[in-house]
């Protein structure tokens, strides 16, 4: 068996449709969850390896990486999908939301880098090509967010962290990031927003998954990029 790609917060929209790619592909994977969504129960009957993981709290990334590392002695990648859209509206608890934030986006992909280097480490030494990092940022890495300060703080503290450990760990783990702007729209979000988010971007589409799967492939497919972002925004910047 290939040693396993790990994604984390695979159990609804693009880490699912990442996951279903790697399925499709014959890849091991590992995914991690924290609701347990009905897409996880399928995905354990597929064979898939599927780890609880709360995030949000020390305790919970300390645990999450023990447990990953009695799973597996290796992996080919890992890729930070784990994330949380809350915001200063919805939260008025604000020293509790940005650390939240920060956990989520920030401390737990350092920790897990950092912890779990000797698994991609492994990767390379058997298979003499580098290991894969990649995090899922965010658009508002470039231009911040009056809505989503702390989630908007803590997608560029992840893009920064992409920059640190590509020149820590090169040659023999490349690390980049992706940073999307709208991919797909949630089920509740209603037309009027819809129109409106469109209106964002030059080319004015929902592009879907594939347009993430694209941009993984790219990345993982590469002997020779690192410690950037790959921007999937349909020309948002220049709107």
């Amino acid at each position: 068996m290939t040693s396993p790609i790990l994604i984390t917060g695979a159990g609804q929209r693009i880490g699912l449709a990442l996951a279903k790619h790697f399925i499709a592909q014959g890849q091991a994977v590992i995914i991690t969850y924290r609701t347990r969504h009905a897409a996880v129960d399928s995905l354990e009957q597929q064979g898939m390896t599927c780890l609880y993981a709360d995030f949000s709290s020390d305790e919970g990334i300390n645990t999450f990486i023990e447990l990953l590392k009695a799973q597996t002695e290796s992996l080919k990648a890992i890729i930070h999908n784990a994330s949380s859209w809350d915001c200063e509206a919805n939260n008025p608890h604000f020293e509790q939301l940005f650390d939240n934030m920060m956990r989520i986006h920030a401390k737990a992909p350092y920790l897990v880098n950092l912890h779990c280097a000797d698994l991609l480490l492994n990767y390379q030494a058997s298979y003499a090509k580098p290991a894969d990092i990649i995090h899922m940022t965010d658009y508002v890495v470039e231009t911040g967010s009056p809505k989503h300060l702390a989630y908007a703080a803590s997608k560029a503290a992840l893009d920064n962290l992409s920059k640190s450990f590509s020149a820590k760990y090169a040659p023999n783990i490349k690390v980049n990031s992706v940073a999307p702007s709208l991919i797909i729209f949630n089920q509740h979000d209603d037309e009027q927003y819809r129109a409106k988010t469109l209106k964002k971007s030059l080319m004015g589409i929902e592009p879907g998954c594939q347009e993430i799967i694209n941009s993984i492939d790219l990345l993982l497919n590469s002997q020779y990029i690192t410690g950037r972002a790959l921007p999937v925004d349909g020309g948002r910047h220049l709107k």
